[in-house]
């Protein structure tokens, strides 16, 4: 059988995924829950079936990036203002198996306890870096979208949109080809990461950083 089709410069140490891997601790009951709460603005986008030509992922060469000599995610054509870009694919979990240390987890319902961790295995969407210290503010983010299993459901996943042009019409250009693409892990990402890092090494947080 030939070898699954994975982006360039993929890391061997973590899984390549075109589809979520959901834990054994979610239940088929929790899962039907999961996949019947359609609701009736629902966004629904193609389904996944490999790597896509829109973005790449590729190594953080400059000094300043607050990822210089690990991986972002770069645009691979002009992305329109609030197009759909890529999944946010990984091990989908409950409650019971969070890593508290994954910096990769989102939540996917929190009505259910569910998360997206892509710690271990995900698509291109997990080399996503925050926008501070790359730019002024965020030209993507996270949204909640439904996807075609093609197995007869519609099935929740997270997905990264490009941001929409706004009232001013700021973003009305998209996201340029050859740009990083950046969200916002949000405030609270940051204050628990630094707290965590205090307490390693004694220093002090300033709130001031996040």
């Amino acid at each position: 059988m030939a070898a699954a089709e994975v982006p360039k410069s993929w890391p061997k140490s973590t899984v390549y995924l075109s589809r979520p891997v959901y834990s054994k601790t979610v239940s088929p009951s929790l899962l039907r829950l999961h996949r019947s709460n359609l609701p009736p603005n629902a966004v629904v986008v193609p389904t996944s079936n490999g790597p896509t030509s829109a973005v790449k992922v590729c190594a953080v060469t400059s000094l300043s990036h607050p990822a210089h000599g690990q991986y972002g995610l770069f645009a691979s054509r002009r992305l329109p203002a609030d197009s759909f870009i890529v999944l946010y694919l990984g091990y989908v979990h409950g409650k019971t198996d969070t890593d508290s240390n994954s910096d990769y987890d989102l939540s996917l319902d929190r009505d259910l306890g569910l998360g997206v961790d892509a710690s271990k295995m995900g698509n291109e969407a997990r080399f996503i870096n925050d926008f501070r210290g790359v730019a002024d503010s965020p030209n993507s983010e996270f949204r909640e979208v439904w996807v075609d299993s093609n197995s007869g459901y519609l099935e929740k996943m997270m997905a990264v949109f490009a941001l929409p042009a706004g009232r001013s019409g700021k973003r009305a250009k998209g996201i340029a080809k050859g740009e990083e693409i950046i969200v916002s892990y949000g405030k609270g990402f940051w204050t628990e990461r630094q707290s965590e890092q205090a307490e390693t090494d004694g220093t002090t947080v300033d709130q001031n950083d996040t």
